[in-house]
């Protein structure tokens, strides 16, 4: 376990300078912030020299990092799920991001059938926001949901407003009004709704800054789809130019199924990643200027790794491998930044392995509440952590018997300690990897270790059991021959169109679309 230096002696001058709330009168607020696909080396603290991110990273930078921090699945709406509930993705059945095919209705010539899955948020179990909300707090939702058709969006379930949460997984009508949205009006032509969801976050603040309250913003950005203003991607066009990004020839490689992005040029997405950098922005000077930045824990994280592959292909996430909808650690490890003021030092760190889980009963600890352990059955505190202390070693287990749309493979996920077995649902395989000596998964130590093999799938297979997964069957209609074909597709027309395409964004006379996506211009 490591912590940032002389943490004992920053936590001692923070306590004296900001003590604890002790009362209802002083009840700590939450802003959670949920990033949609934002991959965890797409931030500037994180490592990447091509997006900047100054508002984001100094959030990192004021609080507690968690560097192995994950989401609860590769996919959106699962781990969403998680985040509200507490629960690990097979326990509420949200297995999927909801929409995608399952069973017979996936029909793309793969060997088994993706497990059925829930489609809505369990109306049973107690949300986050239900359990604050019953402990005095005043609950605020702006953005994606994704949770549920009408009667399971966010005012069903604990958030006493919701700024646009509803059943869509991507903004109806772009990033730019004029947007369709029923729970969301929209603004001015060319109006940004990441811009606007911050906007209508701050304001509820400078409202409710007399009584506690859950400000839990869930942007729609960075999902597809890729867009941005004409004047960020030409910013991002001439900082590609300036570090000789635009003589890249080879973005892609091909890992097992689809391509996936190995380096991070793309203007457009930059160009958004700046606008959900000002947005984070917005948020925490308000909390500044009304004074609450000294009483409000700040949460950001994403809800799984970043585009590598499939959808718009925007990011790498290098060196870690994969990214969202795959099973590897570029589509599970996450930005995952707790700042709690008073109790963290500045730029604290800390490797121990964080879930989205772990959101659950942290906040019911920090806001003095009981916690609820039959609820967030699957998650622990992490106040001990952000103390300077510890927690009890523990596994952590995924589930996601599915095909993501980006490349990923019906499989199941413990992590323990430093060894990751990755148990895949086609062929019956495990593969094992060194995270301590191997980040990036290039080597499947399996064959070297069956012994830990063994016992780590014998835990899984346990875990599994206990939580009711849903196991893929065999789909009949497979044949190889369909197969190879999709897989020479991929080889010799997706892989070139994908390499003409990203470069042509750095191609200062082309626009990437002629109206700019519907940004009002003149």
């Amino acid at each position: 376990m490591k912590y940032s230096i002389c943490f004992a002696l920053g936590l001692f001058v923070l306590a004296l300078a900001n003590p604890a709330p002790s009362s209802a009168a002083t009840q700590r607020n939450f802003v959670f912030i949920l990033v949609d696909d934002l991959g965890c080396k797409d931030l500037g603290f994180a490592g990447s020299k091509f997006h900047e991110t100054p508002h984001i990273d100094a959030l990192a930078a004021s609080g507690m990092r968690f560097d192995h921090g994950y989401a609860a699945c590769q996919v959106c709406s699962p781990s969403r799920a998680s985040i509200m509930l507490g629960k690990a993705t097979p326990r509420h059945g949200i297995t999927d991001w909801i929409g995608a095919a399952s069973g017979t209705k996936w029909n793309r010539d793969d060997r088994v059938l993706p497990s059925e899955y829930e489609h809505v948020l369990p109306k049973d179990d107690t949300t986050l926001a239900e359990a604050l909300r019953e402990g005095g707090y005043t609950t605020f939702f702006a953005g994606k949901w994704h949770l549920g058709t009408k009667g399971s969006w966010p005012e069903d379930h604990g958030f006493m407003i919701n700024k646009g949460g509803w059943d869509v997984g991507s903004p109806k009508g772009g990033y730019f009004a004029p947007w369709q949205n029923p729970r969301l009006e929209s603004g001015p032509d060319g109006e940004s709704l990441t811009l606007r969801l911050a906007n209508e976050t701050a304001s509820f603040i400078e409202s409710s800054k007399d009584k506690p309250f859950l400000a839990y913003l869930s942007f729609y950005t960075v999902h597809g789809p890729i867009q941005t203003t004409e004047e960020l991607c030409n910013k991002y066009r001439d900082k590609a130019e300036q570090m000789g990004l635009t003589q890249t020839d080879t973005r892609f490689t091909l890992q097992r199924r689809l391509p996936v992005r190995q380096v991070q040029d793309n203007p457009i997405y930059a160009g958004m990643v700046e606008t959900l950098d000002n947005a984070v922005g917005i948020v925490m000077d308000k909390l500044k200027e009304t004074g609450l930045d000294k009483n409000t824990v700040v949460i950001f994280t994403s809800d799984n790794g970043g585009v590598s592959s499939g959808d718009a292909y925007s990011t790498s996430l290098l060196p870690l491998r994969g990214g969202k909808g795959m099973q590897w650690e570029g589509g599970i490890r996450e930005p995952y930044i707790i700042h709690v003021p008073g109790m963290t030092p500045p730029g604290a760190s800390s490797d121990v392995p964080a879930i989205g889980m772990d959101f659950y009963p942290t906040m019911l600890e920090l806001a003095g509440l009981p916690q609820r352990p039959e609820q967030h059955v699957d998650g622990v505190s992490l106040v001990p952590v952000l103390k300077g202390g510890e927690i009890a070693d523990r596994d952590l287990f995924w589930h996601y018997p599915h095909y993501g749309n980006q490349g990923g493979e019906p499989s199941s996920i413990i992590r323990s300690k430093q060894w990751k077995l990755i148990h895949y649902y086609e062929d019956g395989r495990n593969e094992l990897y060194d995270l301590a000596n191997d980040e990036g998964e290039h080597t499947d130590v399996a064959a070297q270790h069956p012994e830990r093999v063994a016992e780590l799938k014998q835990r899984l297979d346990g875990w599994l059991a206990e939580t009711g997964a849903k196991i893929p069957q065999p789909d009949p209609r497979f044949t190889q021959a369909k197969f190879d074909t999709r897989m020479k597709n991929v080889r010799e027309k997706l892989m070139p169109r994908l390499e003409k395409q990203h470069a042509d964004f750095l191609d200062k006379s082309k626009n990437p679309s002629p109206n700019w996506w519907g940004s009002a211009k003149d």
